[in-house]
């Protein structure tokens, strides 16, 4: 890392920045020649800055906030190291950072600690999961009093509909997904497959699978960081948001992970179509923590809005084989690729905390050794099926109720989540439509 600047004068200042509970990037900015310090001595920030609401706002009555006199924490540098900021005109470097205690011990309330305590248990065992996420947004012209589609700059038309692996819709913003795969490569995030998906400007970027969860975190942290800065530097939004449009569908991360063993082998590979035993078991996992992982899958008050029938997001608690109609589903394929695909968490959730709240579930489900129900055959939205929290109000309360959350979230961070989440709701409920789609258009 010192070489890093050193080799790069070009670069007048960095951002050293945590991930919030929001996900919301958290820091200081400062002069490039700061930087090595950074690595040696950290920075110091209030521990409740993590546990902030939606707004920035402090939480009331947080024990992090007063009662415990506002104390710091101390960010570190994590194993990312600098990353140009290419969406910037100055050249600047941003340093991920995450909190720690004065003791040095990890910071409960950092959803990235809470990953790695999650990954922790993979490495016990000798194993190893392979994460790949799908990230769909949604390109927004939000300039006037609606928001619209942003004009193509080669034709000046606007896309007024879906246009589903559209490669026209691709080719009119050819010199935002250009830029945008040059600052991926600048910044070692592996983007793979572009799309046009379902709704009016909409996208989904794959992220290519990688033996290294903590980095496909922080790989889709900082794509969604960098897919919004480079939108305001062409002129347009870049929005994560559940639903920015009433009538067109909601805007998903689909999330694919497989496990290796100390050997190298997929555990989920038996060279069958159906999988091991320990697929089953993972499966049996991620659906028995479904309802009470929701307010990490779907964090948000216009979350909800996605998660209706028939408009390509799960609403059942199921799984199947090749079945896109389900919340977990099995992709066909070689055998040495099998692995799960999760598909209920919106674009709008925290990396860390939904991959912490994947993976720990599915490792949950091998420890208790259960099996699934049987395969969903068909729509799994006409199917008889237990439904996923539908509101706001009803993933807090399983967030809070369910024992499955002490498994895979650690106490300090689950209470901290919960009184953020319960103060949004109440502010939230004060809002009109247009202030809500203002407040979570960038922010999410």
């Amino acid at each position: 890392m010192e070489n890093w600047l050193r080799d790069r004068p070009e670069i007048r200042n960095i951002r050293a920045a945590v991930a919030d509970l929001n996900g919301q990037a958290r820091g200081k900015r400062m002069p490039a020649r700061f930087g090595q310090k950074l690595f040696t001595e950290g920075s110091r920030m209030p521990m409740s800055v993590l546990n902030v609401d939606i707004w920035g706002d402090d939480i009331e009555d947080s024990p992090l906030v007063f009662a415990s006199g506002d104390a710091d924490g101390v960010l570190m540098p994590t194993e990312r190291g600098f990353v140009p900021m290419p969406w910037l005109a100055t050249p600047s470097a941003l340093l991920p950072m995450w909190m720690f205690l004065e003791d040095g011990k990890p910071f409960e309330g950092d959803p990235r600690h809470a990953l790695k305590s999650v990954l922790d248990r993979y490495a016990a065992r000798g194993w190893t999961p392979v994460v790949a996420t799908e990230l769909e947004f949604y390109l927004i012209d939000d300039a006037g009093d609606a928001l619209q589609p942003p004009p193509s700059p080669r034709s000046g038309k606007r896309r007024l509909g879906g246009e589903v692996l559209s490669l026209r819709a691709l080719d009119a913003f050819d010199a935002f997904f250009t830029e945008l795969y040059d600052a991926c490569e600048a910044m070692d995030i592996p983007a793979e497959a572009a799309i046009s998906e379902a709704g009016m400007g909409q996208y989904e970027i794959n992220l290519t699978h990688a033996p290294d969860a903590l980095k496909a975190a922080d790989d889709a942290w900082l794509f969604k960081i960098l897919v919004r800065g480079l939108a305001r530097k062409h002129g347009f939004a870049a929005s994560f948001m559940a639903k920015p449009y009433a009538e067109h569908s909601g805007t998903g991360m689909h999330t694919h992970f497989s496990v290796l063993d100390a050997d190298g082998s997929n555990i989920f590979d038996d060279g069958s179509a159906t999988g091991t035993e320990l697929l089953h078991h993972a499966v049996a996992g991620c659906l028995a923590a479904m309802p009470a992982s929701m307010l990490v899958f779907a964090p948000h008050g216009n979350s909800y809005d996605r998660l209706t029938p028939e408009n390509h997001a799960p609403t059942g608690i199921g799984w199947g084989y090749e079945n896109r109609t389900t919340a977990i589903r099995i992709p066909a394929g070689n055998p040495k690729a099998r692995r799960i695909e999760h598909r209920v968490a919106g674009g709008d959730i925290n990396p860390y905390l939904m991959l912490s709240v994947v993976l720990g579930a599915a490792f949950a489900g091998i420890e208790d050794a259960n099996a699934p129900p049987p395969a969903t055959k068909g729509s799994a939205y006409s199917a008889k099926l237990e439904q996923l929290p539908t509101t706001w109000a009803d993933a807090m309360q399983r967030f809070e109720t369910d024992p499955i959350t002490a498994r895979l979230l650690p106490k300090q961070l689950r209470r901290n989540y919960l009184m953020t989440k319960r103060q949004e709701a109440q502010y939230y409920a004060e809002l009109s439509v247009e202030e809500r789609v203002d407040l979570y258009l960038d922010t999410v």
